[in-house]
Order: structure tokens, then sequence, then C-alpha cells
């Protein structure tokens, strides 16, 4: 039988039936809870004028926070949750909240659509490092005195950490500099008069927890949100056609934009199991339920060249809400995380009934949208290897090539990687996307360079080599005589950056790095 969705939201649990299957977070909103402060902008996650923050149990036994757009989200996946938006933040004397406070002070905002979307933004940040960083010596002299929300003193983030935060607000009027003035200042007034009892909301939301696959349905429709990695095997058997959905950044839009009817959905965020992380000795293994913002936080421990793809990896709400193994199972030919995975050997784990199996993810791959899957298997994990042994000696770098620095798609991204042996070059992997139908390793220009001397005349041929390896097509994004060129200008990049002799260092070859060091000799 079908079960109410049950989350927390505006001080109550609430219970919701006969919402459709894929009815919106912010359809719910603004129609039936008549939360108008949440508002729709571009209806798929890129004007963050819909940002809501959710909040999880962890398994620290607190409460996570994290902003994610609403117009994307079903209603459904809030299960188990609690939900705020603008209207929570509002004090019971009807005064504002520090960061709103905030805001009005250094003129934040103007027309004010996006606000809210930015508050929310702003909110999930202060409430991170307040209550995350509880206890914690207080970064500054400011923050010592900042009313923060946890129990102890706050640790004030940097401009740019703010500055990432919000790179999935868009505002068209006021202009940034005024908002990163808020979002700094709002640490420095006085506590909020009801701040979050994160205890309290742990234990209610215990209260809704499932111990059981959540079954729901309307008109026909089914949603089940199993707890279990066989659960969830056993509905893919029982219903191969059901579609599994994960952060909902990619099938949002099948109905946002696309008006696609789904059929039943199995969705994986409840699979505790497929939300996990194991590093060992040879590899670091990734459940497919990992969100992109968690994933990348770890493999950036192992693999800081990839600090920069996980800052330019869409928004942070989007990262906040969809998954690597999602991004994996898409398999788009401009999916971001793919080209470096490729280059850095890493597996697919697939799991179909009672069987599991594991292939090198670029051979998951077979044609545009099409994929070495069955139709009951489903992405279980991504496993990638650990900078050991020869390893050690890996020379690696990914490059995004967009018009945008912040939350864009790319015209190409490029991936490179290869074992330094003295001047050798050993186990070159190159992949790329927007470069083909699907990720795609170079296989000619691998050739090249496999046991070569790492050369300029090497690189001048690799790069040459690249017009075998790929055709690409001219789109809104950029010529196939552009995609081929940058995809050679960003070989002889790598060339330049890892060279045996005078390597050139990341603030010779990034713009933004340039920009940086700049403004730290003028300070």
């Amino acid at each position: 039988m079908s079960q109410p969705i049950r989350f927390y939201h505006r001080n109550a649990i609430r219970e919701v039936s006969g919402a459709g299957v894929t009815r919106s977070v912010l359809q719910y909103l603004r129609e039936d809870a008549h939360c108008t402060g949440t508002k729709e902008g571009c209806a798929e996650g890129d004007c963050g004028a819909c940002t809501v923050v959710v909040g999880e149990r962890n398994e620290a036994g607190g409460v996570s926070f994290k902003a994610v757009n609403a117009c994307i989200q079903f209603l459904p996946t809030l299960d188990g949750k609690a939900l705020f938006t603008v209207e929570d933040l509002r004090q019971p004397d009807g005064s504002l909240h520090p960061v709103q406070q905030a805001m009005v002070d250094c003129h934040g905002s103007q027309c004010g659509f996006c606000t809210p979307g930015f508050v929310m933004s702003m909110w999930a940040l202060y409430e991170k490092h307040g209550h995350e960083h509880a206890g914690a010596p207080a970064a500054s002299a400011s923050s010592a005195a900042a009313g923060c929300p946890g129990k102890g003193a706050c640790t004030v983030p940097s401009r740019e950490e703010i500055a990432n935060a919000l790179t999935g607000n868009l505002c068209r009027c006021t202009g940034y500099r005024p908002i990163l003035d808020a979002a700094d200042r709002m640490f420095q007034a006085g506590a909020p008069k009801r701040p979050v009892d994160v205890e309290a909301l742990a234990r209610t939301l215990a209260t809704i927890e499932r111990g059981d696959t959540f079954h729901y349905e309307h008109k026909g429709q089914q949603f089940d949100a199993p707890r279990s990695v066989d659960a969830l095997a056993a509905i893919k058997a029982a219903r191969p056609a059901t579609r599994i959905l994960a952060g909902s950044t990619d099938i949002g839009l099948w109905v946002t934009k696309q008006m696609r009817e789904l059929g039943d959905i199995v969705y994986v965020g409840q699979v505790e199991a497929m939300r996990q992380i194991e590093v060992g000795s040879d590899w670091i293994e990734i459940g497919a339920g990992v969100t992109v913002e968690r994933g990348y936080a770890e493999l950036a421990k192992h693999y800081p060249e990839l600090n920069e793809m996980w800052q330019r990896f869409a928004s942070l709400p989007i990262r906040n809400a969809g998954t690597i193994g999602g991004n994996v199972a898409n398999g788009s030919p401009i999916g971001d995380s793919m080209p470096g995975l490729i280059a850095l050997g890493a597996h697919v784990v697939l799991r179909g009934g009672d069987v599991t199996r594991e292939l090198a993810l670029e051979d998951l791959y077979l044609a545009y949208q099409k994929k070495d899957m069955a139709e009951h298997e489903f992405v279980l994990a991504l496993k990638v290897p650990t900078r050991t042994g020869a390893r050690k000696n890996l020379q690696f770098r990914t490059y995004k090539i967009s018009k945008r620095f912040d939350s864009d798609i790319s015209a190409v991204c490029a991936a490179f990687a290869f074992i330094a042996d003295g001047e050798t070059i050993r186990e070159p992997r190159i992949a790329f996307g927007g470069m083909a139908a699907t990720p795609k390793r170079a296989t000619h220009t691998e050739g090249v360079l496999a046991d070569a001397q790492w050369h300029e005349a090497t690189a001048q041929a690799a790069m040459i080599a690249l017009g075998k390896d790929y055709a690409p097509l001219s789109d809104m994004r950029a010529t196939d005589e552009y995609r081929i060129e940058a995809a050679k200008n960003t070989l002889y990049r790598f060339w330049l950056e890892t060279r045996p002799h005078n390597p050139l260092a990341q603030q010779a070859v990034n713009v933004r790095a340039v920009l940086a060091a700049g403004a730290a000799e003028a300070v």
C-alpha cells in the first residue's frame, strides 16, 4: 500500500499523499504549502532562485544541511528529511535572521527576486560553519565575537569559500560584491533569537526514519526508496523498466523541460551502502549514491589535481544533490567526471539481480546513450586506483574549457595521465569529453606517447595524433575546429606543466592563479 511522504517543515512533521510522483519540491512549496518566498526562475537548477536547504541525519547522529535546487527535486525524495525555506528564518519577534540582516546592511538586494535563493545558500554556509565546527578555535578576532549558530565559536570562511558556496545563485541587477560582503558580515552579527536546535531536529528525524523500503503511489505510478542494495536489485529485477533516480539533476529536467512521463521510479538516495566511501590499499571505492561534492572531496585528497574540476563541476547545489554514480550512469558525452576518472584508470561496478560485475569505465560506453548494461543492471560503485607503487610518480591533469568559469557546460574536457619513469612515459591514458559521442580515450595519441621520452617533440607529435582520435561536431558551445585546436592546446599545456626540466608552476598557466597572486602582492 502507498505510504504518505513524511518530512519536517515549518516546525512540524508533514505528511503528504495525493501528490504526483514527479511533483517538484518547488511546486509543493508554492502551490500547496503557500511558501512563496522560494521562486521559480529557470526550472533547471541553474539560476538558484529556488534554492532551499535540506537537512538529513548523519552518521555522527547530528544533521547535515545542504543547499539544493527545489525546482528539480521530486517531492517523495524528501521522505525522512527536513526542509528549510526562507520563511523558516523569520525570528519569533519578526526580526530578521543575521543572514538576512547582513543582506540589508550591505545593500545586497535590488529587485529581490534572487534574494531568497542567495539567503538560503548563505544560511547553509552559516549553519555549516556554526554547527560542524562548534567548539573549534575562532579563526579571527571578529569570529570570536560572532553570533554563531553552534555551541562554540565559528570558523569564518574565506572570501573564496563564500564565492564557491554561491556559484549556484545568479543575480542580474545587484552585482555580486555586496552579496559577498553580506556573506562575510553575517558571521559578525549577533546570534539568531531562534537558532536551529540540531540535537532536537536529529531526534525528530529519527522518529520518521523508515526501517524498510518506502513505497509511494499516485495514479498508478510507483516510487520506491529501498534501504538496501538487495532490495534495490530485487525491484530492478522484477520491474527492469523502473527508472533509477539519484540526485535528479538530469532526470528532473526531463520533467520540467521535456514534459516526459518517467514511469515507475526507484530512488537510491536511502540505500546507505551506496552512500559510502571506502579507501583501501589499492582502490578508492565510491558508492553510486555518494554526492558529487563528497566524492570529489575524497578524490582530491589523493589527487589534488582534481581541485579545480571539483570547483567547476556545475554549482554547489548541483554537487550537493547529484551523484558521481549518476553522472557515470548517464554517460553524457559532456559529463565532466568521466574523462578524469578514465584517465585515472577507474572501474565501474555493476549489479544485476544477484550478479555483480566490474569493468573498465571506458568500456561501459558503446555509443551515444548506449551502454554495456542490461536493463535490470545498475551502477553500484566506482573504483579509482590509489596513488601507490609506481603510481606515486603519476603525472595527472584535468582541464575544462567553457565560456564561464563557474557553473557551465564544457565545450572540451580533457584529462591526461602517465607514470613518469625518469623522462620516459609509461602507461599513458588520455580521455576527452565533448569530442565524441561518448567519453572516449585517445588511443592513437596514447600510442605515440607510450614508452617515448617526454620531450617537446613528443608532445607535438601527440598533438597531431589527436586528429586521428577525434572528429568533433560543431554546436552552440563550440565549432569542430575550435574543439580540436583546444584539445591540442590542453595537451601542450600538460607538457608545459609536467615536462621533466623547468615545468611551469600553476600561477604561470592559470589565469585565476595569476590574478590571485597579483592581488596578494598588492596587499
